[in-house]
This record gives C-alpha cells, structure tokens and sequence, in this order.
C-alpha cells in the first residue's frame, strides 16, 4: 500500500509518536487527519498542512462526528492510526480506583470508540486499516504500572480478535508495537528499556508497516523479540524482574 494520496486519520496526535506517524505519512503525500484533545498542540502539529479535529477518545458520538467529517472534507478514511494514550502511577498503599477507570475510558474504551467510528464505512467498502499502538506494558504485569499495562493488554487481545473477523471482511489490523520510544508517556511509566529511539524514528518505521501491511510493526528490532521473551520468564521468578526493569537496578 503507497501512503500517497491516501486518507489517514491518527488519534493521540498531538505529541510523541502519534505527532511522528502524522508528520511522516504527511511527507509521504497522504492525506492527514489529527485528533487529540488538545486542540493548540494539534494545530502545531499540522503545520497548516493537516485536518485538525480536538475531540475526547471517551466520547463515541464526537469520534463518529471526526470520522464523518473526514469523509465529507478528504474522502472516505483508508488508515486510522490508534494511539491515544493516558498514564497514571498506581500506588498498593492507596489505590486510585478513579485514576484506573479513567486510564481504561481513555486507552481501551477510546480504542473501541475509533473502531466503531471508522468500521461502517470499512465494512461498507470491504476495505480499510485500522492500526492500534501498543506497549511492552501489556506483555506483562509491572509494578506501579497496573492500569497502563492492563489496557495495553487488552488493546493486544482486541486487535487480535478484530484481525480474525475483519479479514473476512477486507479489513486489515495491525499491531503496532513499540518497546523503547523517547516519549513523554515512556518517562512516566518508569520502564527503564535499552535502545531507545526519538519519536521521528518510529514514525517511519510505522509508515514503511503500514506500507508493507504489516500484521504486526514491532520495533526497534534490537528489543522487539527480547520483550517478548518475557512472557516465558516462569511467574514465581517475574516478579523479581519485574522490579528491576522499573527501578533501572
């Protein structure tokens, strides 16, 4: 698939590596789309050259409206790039019940609310690619990271389970899976990985996926198998590791 000319609509584009996807697929000829809740950081982002549309993930109505106003001033959407993200530290000595419900609204139930606002059109057409960013975080339980990784977890099932149906119906799903991008996000969730690279980066590294219609973008290569490993680490010995790629120890 050649980006140029085709109409992609990121979500989670106002910074990091949804801001990156943007800016790359722009310079490649496609026809951007940019949704966040912060609307000045967006028009930033755009540079004039990009449609910008503020909304909240949480809210299924406004995600419907964007995907309908794409479609009205660009055409009907080809890629969606899912990466809208929230991070809040969990603590054991004084649980944030809200601070967990508020993280699964934003980074799953968001997820779910971009789906359903671009399926329509897909399954109508037979055709179309949704793309959802992922995290090392949802591989395995950290510490601290329990709402974060519990999302990430669960965009992994859903992606897959949405791969499964949508090829029967010309839809194509793609994980996009990051292990080590400098990001502010990356910062606060305190997961010390080697090997990091700048948003930029990864932005084409997502682009040359998308073009080649990866199932899975993983990257940088150097980490990618290795933080998968760590599904096989035994649970008794997980904890202890755990520990030390939080800490940085």
């Amino acid at each position: 698939m050649d980006l140029q000319h085709k109409v992609i609509w990121v979500v989670g584009a106002s910074s990091g590596i949804g801001a990156a996807v943007a800016r790359e697929a722009q310079a490649r000829g496609a026809q951007v789309a940019i949704t966040a809740r912060r609307e000045q950081e967006l028009v930033e982002v755009s540079g004039g050259a990009m449609l910008v549309l503020p909304a909240d993930v949480t809210d299924p109505e406004a995600m419907v409206d964007c995907a309908s106003t794409i479609e009205r001033r660009l055409g009907p959407i080809d890629v969606v790039v899912i990466g809208a993200g929230a991070w809040a530290p969990m603590d054991i000595r004084a649980w944030d019940t809200q601070a967990f419900a508020d993280t699964v609204q934003v980074n799953l139930v968001g997820t779910s609310n971009t789906i359903g606002a671009v399926l329509p059109s897909m399954l109508r057409r037979r055709t179309g690619t949704i793309a959802g960013i992922t995290s090392p975080a949802g591989y395995r339980g950290f510490p601290t990271v329990e709402a974060y990784g519990a999302t990430k977890a669960g965009m992994l099932n859903l992606l897959e389970g949405l791969r499964a149906q949508g090829q029967q119906h010309g839809i194509h799903v793609t994980t996009i899976a990051p292990t080590a991008v400098r990001t502010r996000l990356a910062t606060a969730s305190r997961l010390r990985l080697p090997f990091s690279i700048d948003p930029d980066v990864a932005g084409r590294a997502i682009c040359d996926g998308l073009e080649r219609e990866r199932v899975e973008i993983a990257f940088p290569h150097r980490m990618a198998l290795p933080l998968k490993l760590i599904r096989l680490t035994p649970v008794r010995a997980w904890p202890a590791l755990a520990d030390r790629l939080t800490r940085g120890r």
